[in-house]
């Protein structure tokens, strides 16, 4: 049954939700909500990821270095490159991995 998924818009701010939203053999897509002033602390991911900010504003750190990442923004990071996510407001973005 084709079936729209409100998940997106029905998920709110409390700290750190990760959610994962679809996912096949090769690839998976993540729903992040990070509450303004919160930290996504230090990980790596397993592929390759794209990061699309839906909504907020984010500091992506990586490399010794600090990206800013405003609404509707992209964002592309290599596999197994340790970084960390600052919420600088209230923030949703999806990890295409």
């Amino acid at each position: 049954m084709l079936q729209i998924d409100p998940t997106i818009n029905d998920t709110g701010f409390s700290g750190l939700k990760v959610t994962k939203l679809w996912a096949s053999s090769s690839c998976e897509t993540l729903l992040i909500s990070l509450e303004k002033g919160h930290t996504f602390p230090e990980h790596t991911s397993p592929r390759d990821a794209l990061l699309v900010l839906l909504e907020g504003k984010v500091l992506f750190r990586i490399n010794n270095s600090e990206i800013e990442i405003n609404k509707h923004e992209v964002f592309s990071f290599k596999a197994e490159t340790p970084h960390n996510v600052f919420a600088d407001k209230n923030s949703k973005f999806l990890i295409i991995r």
